[in-house]
């Protein structure tokens, strides 16, 4: 007499032939990504194979931004990627190569003119998301984020960690990243600001500009107050306590702070050496209170240009933690920028920059495709709500169904209608 299986819930287990997928939603992304064009600007941009054998890029990038998008973190998750037939049958992508051969292929990108085609297919997608916006002058957020790898390679940061230091460059009102500078960790964050936020403008469609620049203390460099000012910038960058600038708060009168709840607020002007001009200071007065034995005020320090209240600067100042910092913690813990792949700087430079192509391709999508009140979400509740879902493929009539869950079916119907309408748009 046979003994019968013991579970917790009375519930049978059988297997199928079916061809299911447990990333509904994530084929919706993979269409709007083809009606951009996307494999053509790869074709494009990207150096080709150096055999007849080898695989064109596409066969690399796209399966690396499907499997970021949806929530992998290491070129491991390429083969549950691999595994959703499904999937590959309705995005049309035959070819997958192997963990193996796409590591070695991020090298050559890395260390070669791939590097350079990368950047050219982000220029791309920046550009259609920035011509959506339907603004020319754009704000600047600049940022070094330190990334730890504890590679052999890798060099010790200022934190004291071994890892890298990328740069930056969030556009706020696009919300997107118009570049990267993959560093070394022992480069630090101060290193040629000026040519980064230079680097940021050179690659905005043509007629576009820079017209605002906001920067933590790194970027407090006497060369790029001139350079904001000679091409008619405003900047809010915030300021190092220094000697100099110690001695300037010093000097302001009582009568001059305004003071409010929580801190008081002055502003006094100053100038650095190679300044050519003289800006303002604004100093955010916090009075200290977990300090027991140290109840000096705290102060926050901004340099600007802008012409509008004190007050009214530190506010605008702040906006950079919504664009900079939380994008850079998208990008790192919602597209697993926050740890690379390979043992090779160059590889995880390319590896890090098509990061970014995700992350920027899924701003894209956001805006093009889904509902207004969607917009505001991070990739991880998208994935939730709508990329991981169940569906099942049929063939029917000589072509294929994807079948989802009947409160769903709208939703997937207007998604796909709104890539069809930019696709048409971007058509050649």
């Amino acid at each position: 007499m046979g003994t019968l299986a013991q579970t917790v819930l009375p519930f049978k287990l059988e297997a199928t032939e079916e061809e299911l997928t447990a990333n509904a939603g994530l084929v919706l992304f993979g269409e709007f990504v083809h009606g951009l064009g996307f494999s053509r600007w790869l074709g494009q941009e990207m150096p080709k194979p150096g055999s007849g054998r080898g695989y064109e890029a596409q066969a690399y990038v796209t399966p690396l931004d499907l499997m970021l998008t949806g929530g992998g973190r290491s070129l491991e998750d390429l083969r549950t990627l691999k595994n959703d037939r499904a999937l590959a049958t309705l995005l049309k992508q035959d070819t997958l190569p192997s963990t193996d051969a796409t590591g070695d292929w991020l090298r050559r990108t890395g260390a070669g003119e791939g590097l350079v085609g990368l950047d050219r297919i982000n220029r791309r997608v920046t550009a259609t998301r920035i011509r959506q916006t339907g603004i020319t002058a754009h704000t600047l957020d600049g940022d070094a984020s330190q990334i730890v790898a504890e590679k052999e390679a890798a060099q010790f940061t200022y934190k004291g960690e071994q890892g890298y230091m990328p740069m930056l460059g969030h556009l706020a009102e696009a919300g997107v990243v118009i570049h990267d500078e993959f560093r070394a960790g022992n480069i630090a964050p101060a290193t040629d600001n000026l040519g980064f936020i230079k680097a940021c403008e050179a690659r905005l469609p043509k007629g576009h500009r820079i017209a605002n620049v906001r920067l933590d203390s790194a970027g407090y460099q006497a060369d790029i107050f001139t350079y904001c000012e000679d091409t008619g910038k405003t900047f809010a960058i915030g300021a190092r306590l220094d000697a100099p600038t110690q001695k300037a708060i010093a000097g302001i009168p009582d009568a001059d702070w305004t003071h409010y709840a929580d801190c008081a607020v002055a502003e006094t002007v100053h100038s650095m050496n190679d300044t050519k001009k003289a800006f303002r200071l604004i100093v955010v007065k916090h009075k200290r209170q977990a300090e027991l034995f140290d109840d000096h005020p705290r102060h926050h320090v901004i340099a600007s240009n802008r012409v509008e209240s004190a007050a009214d600067t530190p506010i605008w100042y702040r906006q950079r933690g919504e664009v900079s910092e939380n994008g850079i913690k998208e990008l790192k813990i919602g597209f697993g920028m926050e740890r690379m792949p390979c043992g090779q700087f160059s590889a995880n430079a390319a590896f890090f920059r098509i990061g970014v192509i995700a992350h920027n391709l899924f701003v894209l999508f956001k805006q093009s495709a889904l509902d207004p009140d969607w917009r505001r979400h991070k990739v991880a509740t998208v994935r939730w709500r709508l990329f991981h879902l169940p569906g099942k493929m049929v063939r029917h009539a000589g072509a294929w169904v994807l079948k989802v869950a009947t409160e769903m079916l709208d939703r997937f119907r207007s998604i796909r209608a709104r890539s069809f309408v930019l696709a048409q748009a971007l058509s050649p």
